[in-house]
């Protein structure tokens, strides 16, 4: 079985292009209670568990950001995708290395 390593980005570039008006197709693969407790404006929330049913809700066209509380599970997610096809950039240090704003609760 090979291993295929996906893109990394970390949270401040994320924050930067965001800051410079880049649209972002981010994806956040944490828990239903993390998710509450703060996330990217704009991002897409697919629970880690739920990826491999809800696949067809992202664009295998485009490349998708993937988070976290850590990276570790946002990097499994990424070996999820890479291997239906996905584009995919894992955000290393995960929300729990964000510093800046664009976090939004709910």
């Amino acid at each position: 079985m090979s291993f295929k390593i996906s893109k990394e980005i970390t949270p401040q570039q994320v924050a930067k292009r965001l800051k410079n008006g880049e649209y972002l197709t981010m994806l956040d693969v944490r828990e239903p209670a993390e998710w509450v407790e703060g996330h990217v404006i704009g991002a897409k929330h697919i629970p880690l568990g739920q990826l491999l049913m809800r696949v067809d809700e992202l664009d295998p066209n485009g490349e998708t950001i993937v988070m976290c509380l850590s990276g570790g599970r946002s990097g499994l997610a990424c070996e999820l995708l890479i291997e239906k096809g996905y584009k995919v950039v894992n955000m290393t240090g995960g929300l729990g290395a964000w510093t800046d704003d664009f976090l939004v609760r709910e």
